[in-house]
């Protein structure tokens, strides 16, 4: 068994040299970036630095290897005010049950951005009403262990944006391992994580809003003409982390966790973070949880390029309907992140697991 874990070991880390540098020259030039947005309250408050230790419907989004370490069912919804001030809010629905050695999951993330005026060239001031863009993703996903110390799952993600006359449709995979040892008595106290995001074929606009009328070369009729709009590619992300976890009293639980993400159209990003569990009558039902998320000139107002400023924090309450067993009970999350022109994005989600 223990060759199986140094086996098993190695491999995740050869999984690593995958990695690519981040390359901020190309900002901009992917699109369907709610890909990179988590809707999660759990682990908004870790700024999704738990790559190695996340676990649950939440690894649909950090690492999907994760799902497979949960215990019977799970409901999650959690609503998100995304950049206060910006009226974006999000909602996600997530559905996961453990099924044998693995578990299935399905999400639903859907993105808000209120009526917006609608304008033209001919009619710039508005007065035509409104429209309401539609950002939707969908994933379905399964993880399985291999081992009590190996876990790796695979999520299908179907993508579609659209406003009245113009939408774009694709599809995306998201793969993760994650890699467990420890003594007998914590046998996941230390944990590494590798998590592959966003890989998928390109993206195009298309629809009636591209299509415009014009002069022929004679200029005596108008006809109508198509514009072809440039494909985009996916904002694929590589993430790396370990976690670590330390107890006192058989009451207290620290955990510390780090990670490397490598972006393909930003910048590279090194995050830390730190959670802390009280049990109560031998069940953990409080976690109050922080992360710091570094990229390149992110302390310098003038140079940062992100609309977050890197710090977040946020806490879980679980309420257990039975005296002696974790589940079924009920659970509460709340995170927040710091930005820097805009009042924080703040995140609070309901579980119920049984």
């Amino acid at each position: 068994m223990t060759v199986m874990r140094y086996a098993g070991l190695a491999a995740m880390v050869l999984v690593t040299g995958m990695a690519y540098g981040g390359n901020p020259d190309r900002t901009g030039e992917s699109g369907a970036s709610q890909l990179l947005v988590n809707p999660w309250a759990r682990s908004v408050g870790w700024n999704w630095v738990n790559v190695a230790s996340i676990r649950s419907i939440e690894a649909m989004r950090v690492n999907v290897g994760g799902l497979s370490l949960m215990q019977g069912t799970e409901v999650y919804f959690s609503n998100s005010q995304y950049l206060v001030g910006a009226d974006i809010s999000i909602n996600a629905l997530g559905f996961a049950r453990r099924l044998g050695d693995g578990a299935l999951g399905i999400s639903v993330v859907s993105l808000d951005f209120g009526n917006i005026e609608t304008t033209t060239t001919d009619q710039p001031e508005g007065g035509l009403g409104t429209f309401k863009p539609q950002l939707l993703n969908i994933g379905l996903a399964y993880s399985h262990s291999f081992a009590d110390f190996i876990h790796g799952g695979v999520v299908v993600r179907l993508i579609s944006e659209s406003i009245p006359d113009v939408s774009a449709q694709g599809i995306c995979l998201d793969g993760g391992l994650v890699y467990n040892t420890g003594p007998a008595e914590y046998p996941d106290k230390f944990k590494f994580g590798v998590s592959l995001r966003n890989v998928g074929t390109p993206m195009t606009f298309k629809g009636d809003g591209l299509t415009f009328k014009t002069n022929v070369i004679t200029g005596t009729y108008q006809q109508g003409v198509s514009q072809l709009a440039q494909r985009f590619e996916l904002p694929s992300q590589l993430s790396i982390g370990l976690t670590y976890d330390m107890y006192a009293q058989n009451k207290h639980r620290v955990t510390v966790a780090a990670c490397f993400v490598s972006n393909a159209f930003y910048k590279d990003q090194f995050g830390i973070g730190a959670e802390y569990g009280l049990k109560i009558k031998n069940r953990e039902l409080i976690q109050v949880r922080t992360g710091l998320k570094y990229e390149q000139g992110l302390f310098q107002s003038e140079n940062r390029t992100n609309a977050h400023s890197g710090i977040a924090a946020g806490f879980t309450v679980d309420i257990p309907f039975s005296k002696e067993k974790t589940r079924p009970r009920l659970g509460l999350d709340y995170g927040w992140r710091s930005s820097g022109a805009f009042s924080g994005s703040h995140s609070a989600g309901i579980r119920l697991n049984f």
